[in-house]
Order: structure tokens, then C-alpha cells, then sequence
């Protein structure tokens, strides 16, 4: 990651708020567990295609993190660390992995946007990714589910 872009990229998105607005924070993240799978889902997200994210509550839990909340800005970065475009979070909710709906799947914008491939892309990813917290995905795996919009893309 280079600190140095991302920075840059914040202040850029700063000098078009008003000067009261600019005492904000934000964290910079990448979306996904590989860097290919990170610009795939930068550029969906640059696109307007992918509103929407979820993660599994038990990886907040054993990283004793807290929940994102609605209002929190992210600059979102590609798989080489590079900033692409910030957002901000408009909704949280937990919900189990069998309660996910054909809405919040095309809202994730990945494949064909279909709660189908929702679910398998999602269980292949959880099936990597819970392992190394001692977990294995199931049905009822609780899921932080969240909708976000993109406020600055350059």
C-alpha cells in the first residue's frame, strides 16, 4: 500500500467539501482476499454495479473490531494498493448466510447478480477465509451486510 497515493487521494476529495466538512476520518481498505479479486471489485464499485459488501461477523469478533456504522467513509483501493474511489456507508445490518435475498445479491453486483452465484462465490470465499479463524461457514453464519455509495471517483 502506498500511504503516500492514498493520502494524496484523500486530500483531493477534501479540497471539494466546504471547509467545514473536511474534519472527517477514514479508513482505506480492500475489498476481497486476493489482489486480482481487488480490482475486480474496485472497478465494480467505481461503476456504480457494486453497492453493497458483507463480511462475517465472527472475523470482526476475533479481531475485536468494531462493526462498521452508517456514515463512516472508506477509500477503496485495488489489488496493488492503489486508491480508486471513496465511499461511505449508508446501512448495517447482521444477517445469517441463509437470509441473504435476491436483492442484497445483485446489490453486491458480482457474476451475473444472482442470488445463485451470490451464494456460491460467497461460500467458496467464507471457506477460505473462516478456516484461519478456527470457524467453517455455515447457514446460520451470521453476516455483517453492508450498502454504501460512492461520494468522490476520479
Amino acid at each position: 500500500m502506498n500511504n503516500a497515493n492514498i493520502e494524496a487521494y484523500w486530500l483531493q476529495y477534501l479540497a471539494t467539501l466546504p471547509e467545514q466538512e473536511r474534519n472527517i476520518t477514514y479508513v482505506a481498505e480492500r475489498f476481497g482476499d486476493s489482489p486480482e479479486l481487488a480490482d475486480e471489485l474496485a472497478a465494480l464499485i467505481v461503476k456504480g454495479v457494486k453497492t453493497a459488501t458483507c463480511s462475517c461477523l465472527w472475523q470482526w469478533e476475533s479481531e475485536n473490531e468494531q462493526l462498521p456504522t452508517p456514515g463512516e467513509i472508506a477509500v477503496v483501493l485495488d489489488g496493488a494498493g492503489q486508491p480508486k474511489c471513496i465511499i461511505e456507508t449508508t446501512e448495517v445490518t447482521v444477517r445469517n448466510f441463509d437470509d441473504i435475498d435476491e436483492e442484497f445479491a445483485a446489490a453486491e453486483g458480482e457474476g451475473d447478480r444472482s442470488l445463485a452465484y451470490w451464494r456460491d462465490a460467497h461460500w467458496q470465499f467464507f471457506g477460505r477465509a473462516l478456516p484461519k479463524i478456527g470457524k467453517e461457514p455455515a447457514l446460520d453464519t451470521p453476516l455483517v451486510c453492508e450498502r454504501f455509495r460512492v461520494i468522490y471517483s476520479s
